[in-house]
């Protein structure tokens, strides 16, 4: 039996693996692929992520609330140091790792229609594939050495698509804003992981935050080495899942193709940082994890102000996210572990959804765009209206998408931010007034959302179309797309819907869910929350909605003044890019002048004048070596060929000139003496 179990936990393992290496091995036969816009790459990055939701599903199938798997081998060694490499299979790898394939399907699927007329398409699918590669293998690693490296690899996949159309220089800087902001936090993260090996000795996740790991069980890490790492681990979690203060790039990240910001918003990029929470989240004290549930918080109730005035449609949906992106960190921090995650996997799908179809408006309305010659922006709300009776099932899907975002009854958002804001109030009691602050926040941040949501959809769906009355004359040719958009949809929008996750629509302790992680969540119906809450907040909600739907179409009730300091706030995005334009880059950027006007004449100068000295010294000793020293030698050689000369006469070979020369020399000699 024993070898039977071994062999099953084999054939999970590579299959896990496979279910990896697929989209490797398609972005590998991608590039080998001839021309720029090879239609066959899309299928072939379509059919790996196909195969791979099919293992995964078979992944989680053995291991979800079933025993773990892990297998590793070593590596390699460094000194008395062995670094082992292998896959670790438990409930939260399985979910992650069936959540991600499973979403990158109808977005792979989505954009072989998307992406047809570009003429870089082959490039594109070679870059999702790896793009999703990273990802996948990701979430299965055991080490935090194998972690860091594929946590880089998402951020550089992410990187090359965002700038994907590099010829805009909107694209480029955005690009380049998400790798910067990313590196910061990429730098706490290796800070953390350093700080883990050299108090604990081992890279192991399993070894490190399994149950009775070294995080539990031992005591030698020291409070302020504690409180590095884990601020380390949370500035990385930070610039990946965009939480305050670093996410002002995830907004700019919407310059990339939409199917592109579908898979980064929905499973894969900005879910690598709540995932990294789930793997290490033993190491976090209560005390820590208090700033984790405020930040998050405050960052959910900050995007959700944000979108309330934003009229970008893609914009709209990444304020979105940063806002659910909060929830889910507040939830770890007030230690709603299970929700958490419940509401990643549930927010996968609606906002996967809300970003496919904004892709199919805006892709229709760039075609109005350039069909009639307007001069504006695809992405603006302002300019549609009017488009449900043109694009139904794009409706449709938005609706039920919506309404998931929202958290109203019968779809799986209602299940998953239901069950955080009842165990934030529940977190909350019985404690001083000020941690009420954390669950009152969440609670008018989904009111927020409810109103933000129907302004998207009443302004985008209902109404006139506003081109028409700019130009009564332009010609319009809407739909739903071909079924590489449709059948996403709708694929999506089921999983909206409550029956995926739960059979009681109304009570989410009763997803399947939950059960995964019991042991880490409490989920007793013990108190009035649990009745209050769904109560107040989805009558309320409901109310929003329809104040929304009265003062953008009715118009019937007042809407918020678009003047003011609120307004101003809001619509300016807090104004935190022009803080940080002003105060950090500005700085940084005058900094990075003033040293190169000090390379430039300073150090710069003082080696030029080192070289002109030098030169100057080499003059010097040249005129000397060739007029002094030279001059010696040659004056030298000339009195010694002189004298050389004169002697020679003297050896003429002619017997009389040596008589007479003798008799020279002895008169000389004898006038000489007489003389003297």
């Amino acid at each position: 039996m024993e070898n039977f179990l071994q062999a099953i936990d084999t054939l999970t393992i590579r299959f896990a693996l496979a279910a990896v290496v697929l989209p490797l091995l398609a972005f590998v036969i991608n590039i080998c692929l001839p021309g720029k816009s090879n239609k066959v790459a899309g299928w072939v990055s379509t059919i790996a992520i196909l195969l791979s939701c099919v293992l995964s599903a078979f992944v989680f199938a053995k291991v979800w609330n079933q025993h773990q798997v892990h297998q590793q081998q070593l590596w390699f060694t460094i000194g008395a140091t062995k670094v082992y490499a292998g896959v670790l299979l438990n409930n939260l790898s399985a979910l992650m790792l069936l959540l991600v394939s499973v979403i990158a399907l109808p977005v792979h699927i989505y954009s072989t229609a998307y992406m047809k007329e570009d003429e870089n398409y082959k490039r594109y699918f070679t870059y999702l594939s790896f793009f999703c590669f990273s990802m996948l293998a990701l979430v299965v690693v055991d080490s935090l050495v194998l972690f860091y490296v594929f946590w880089e690899l998402v951020g550089f996949s992410s990187y090359l698509l965002i700038g994907f159309w590099y010829t805009r220089p909107k694209a480029i800087m955005a690009n380049k804003k998400a790798f910067i902001m990313n590196r910061i936090g990429d730098i706490g993260l290796l800070t953390g992981i350093i700080i883990l090996f050299t108090q604990y000795h081992t890279f192991d996740l399993e070894q490190l935050f399994g149950q009775n790991g070294l995080v539990q069980s031992a005591t030698q890490i020291s409070a302020t080495w504690q409180y590095i790492a884990c601020a380390g681990i949370f500035l990385g979690v930070a610039a990946k899942s965009a939480q305050f203060p670093l996410h002002t790039w995830l907004p700019d990240a919407m310059e990339g193709p939409t199917s592109v910001s579908a898979l980064i918003h929905a499973a894969t990029m900005v879910a690598a940082g709540v995932f990294l929470l789930g793997r290490v989240y033993p190491l976090f004290n209560p005390e820590e994890l208090i700033i984790l549930a405020v930040i998050g918080c405050f960052t959910a109730f900050m995007a959700a102000t944000i979108a309330l005035t934003q009229n970008d449609l893609k914009r709209i949906l990444a304020y979105s996210t940063i806002s659910q992106l909060g929830y889910m960190i507040m939830a770890m921090g007030i230690g709603a572990y299970a929700s958490s995650l419940f509401h990643l996997v549930t927010h996968a799908f609606f906002k996967c959804l809300l970003f496919l179809a904004a892709g199919i408006i805006i892709h229709e309305v760039q075609h109005i765009k350039d069909e009639n010659q307007l001069h504006i922006d695809p992405q603006n709300i302002l300019y549609m209206g009017g488009l449900r009776k043109k694009m139904p099932l794009t409706f449709i899907a938005c609706i039920v998408a919506g309404l998931a975002l929202i958290g109203l009854p019968f779809t799986s958002g209602y299940l998953s931010k239901d069950g955080i804001l009842i165990q934030a109030f529940e977190w909350s009691e019985g404690k001083s007034w000020a941690f009420k602050l954390v669950p009152i926040g969440a609670l008018i941040t989904s009111w927020l959302t409810a109103f933000y949501v129907t302004r998207l959809i009443v302004k985008v769906f209902f109404g006139d179309f506003k081109l028409l009355k700019i130009n009564p004359s332009i010609k319009l040719h809407i739909s739903d797309g071909a079924w590489q958009y449709r059948v996403p949809l709708i694929f999506l929008a089921i999983c909206c819907l409550f029956p995926l996750f739960s059979l009681n629509p109304v009570l989410y302790e009763h997803a399947w869910l939950f059960g995964g992680f019991s042991k880490i969540t409490a989920l007793d119906r013990v108190n009035i929350y649990h009745t209050i809450i769904p109560a107040g907040v989805n009558i309320l909600s409901v109310l929003i909605i329809y104040w929304a739907y009265s003062v953008y179409i009715k118009q019937k009730a007042l809407a918020f003044p678009e003047t003011g300091f609120l307004f101003k706030l809001s619509y300016h995005e807090w104004y935190i890019d022009p803080f940080y334009n002003r105060f950090i880059i500005a700085p940084v950027m005058a900094l990075g002048k003033t040293s190169q006007w000090i390379d430039r004449n300073i150090i710069d100068g003082f080696i030029h004048l080192l070289q002109r000295l030098a030169l100057g010294f080499a003059k010097i000793a040249e005129w000397t070596d060739r007029y002094i020293i030279d001059g010696i030698l040659h004056l030298a050689a000339s009195i010694v060929l002189g004298i050389g000369n004169f002697a020679r006469y003297f050896q003429g070979g002619k017997v009389q000139y040596y008589l007479f020369s003798m008799l020279a020399i002895i008169l000389a000699i004898f006038l000489f003496k007489i003389l003297i």
